[in-house]
């Protein structure tokens, strides 16, 4: 079905239509849109699936529906109120009766720039902004303003407005970060799974440390990820990290990492490198001797408390052991099994190389060299041994055969 057939038949039954929330929003900021949200205004439910049958309703507790519009799966709201009455995201009561508003529906919305709307027309004229609350203002000007004391009533709204400045360079509000900050309490009660949607989507932001950053800012940030809050003040040795203390290091290496790779895996865990140094105990700084095996057991209780993604949680461990002795190894042996190990994780090699190189200023030969090194380690195995070998001989044989590939390799490298 068309859109314009679609906004004819909601006008036909006494409605009004509307694009929503992300699509307009981003029209205004000269970006692509991406996919289209609709909202129905003036028809209850049993009305709006008369209109259209092969409607898919997705929403549980209020009326949203999945139908497809020029091609595309789209998703539709009837315009509804939200009454808070409870604790945490379920404790709304809805109200979607056709007898509510478009600007109603807007104004239960969290921050003004996700608060408009494009009114659309069955005779094909231009759609019409609807900005009850000076959004395309504020989108103009780069702030993340919301709506109203209202936001205080969804606690995961003050992760949102930090997620949205990361994601858009935006300048959240004075107002709107004290809103952020009455939201401590009620947050400590959330499901840990809506963090960590949230967090994700930080993640995979242009500069996902203005997300931490405008946490600490509202002081949520020791509320919602305390392992990233015991870096602060946790001081460093100004010969290897001048930028500042743990905290100021991690921030500037998820932010270098970042602008390398859109790989949030290998985001995560640049971000979660040197997470053993919040442990460090104080009479042992500015140094941090045994920090990887403190960042194992930091990541597990972080994991104890959000279930993070297995995939995540693996990868992180091996950059938290290895991200120290990884550029320093001389020995052939350990290079040979530090690469095989590389080319065996669920991520390309080349998005760890990102972080060790962050780290370090730079990259050892051996890691620079990576593909063309491994390629030819991986390339001895089993099948290559003397027949006389058997079992744990066999292992021994292609360890030696390996080393012996790295140093000859890299005494090429010294002759070049």
């Amino acid at each position: 079905m068309k859109e314009l057939e679609f906004v004819r038949r909601v006008h036909t039954a006494g409605g009004r239509a509307a694009i929503v929330g992300g699509w307009v929003r981003d029209s205004l900021r000269g970006e692509e849109p991406k996919d289209k949200d609709y909202v129905v205004v003036g028809l209850d439910e049993p009305a709006f699936l008369s209109l259209f049958p092969e409607a898919q309703k997705v929403g549980r507790a209020f009326p949203v529906f999945l139908l497809r519009l020029d091609g595309k799966s789209s998703e539709i709201a009837l315009a509804r109120t939200e009454r808070k009455t409870g604790k945490g995201y379920r404790g709304f009561v809805t109200r979607a009766d056709g007898c509510v508003t478009l600007e109603e529906d807007l104004s239960r919305r969290d921050t003004t720039m996700n608060a408009m709307a494009l009114e659309l027309f069955p005779d094909g004229r231009a759609s019409v902004l609807i900005d009850p609350f000076g959004g395309e203002n504020d989108v103009r000007q780069g702030r993340i303003r919301a709506i109203s004391d209202c936001f205080l009533e969804d606690p995961v709204r003050a992760l949102r407005a930090a997620r949205q400045a990361a994601v858009f360079g935006y300048t959240i509000e004075s107002h709107t970060v004290e809103l952020m900050r009455a939201c401590r309490e009620e947050l400590l009660g959330e499901p840990q799974e809506r963090i960590l949607g949230e967090f994700s989507r930080a993640l995979a932001a242009p500069k996902p440390s203005v997300f931490f950053r405008a946490l600490l800012d509202a002081n949520l940030l020791d509320a919602v990820f305390p392992e990233l809050f015991a870096l602060i003040g946790k001081t460093q040795p100004k010969d290897f990290h001048p930028e500042g203390d743990a905290f100021a290091h991690t921030m500037t290496m998820v932010d270098v990492v970042a602008g390398r790779t859109d790989n949030i895996v290998a985001r995560f865990a640049a971000l979660v490198h040197d997470i053993g140094k919040g442990m460090t105990p104080i009479d042992m700084l500015p140094h941090h001797y045994g920090h990887e095996q403190r960042g194992i057991d930091a990541l597990a209780a972080w994991d104890a408390r959000m279930t993070l993604p297995k995939l995540w949680r693996h990868v992180a461990e091996f950059v938290i052991i290895e991200h120290m002795r990884a550029p320093r190894l001389q020995k052939p042996k350990k290079i040979a099994a530090l690469l095989v190990a590389l080319s065996k994780l669920p991520i390309a090699a080349r998005e760890i190389l990102y972080i060790l190189e962050a780290d370090h200023g730079g990259l050892p030969p051996y890691l620079a060299h990576y593909d063309e090194l491994s390629e030819k380690l991986l390339a001895i195995g089993g099948n290559d041994a003397p027949e006389t070998l058997q079992g744990k001989e066999i292992g021994m044989w292609i360890e030696a055969r390996r080393a012996r590939c790295v140093q000859e390799t890299m005494r090429t490298w010294i002759n070049i």
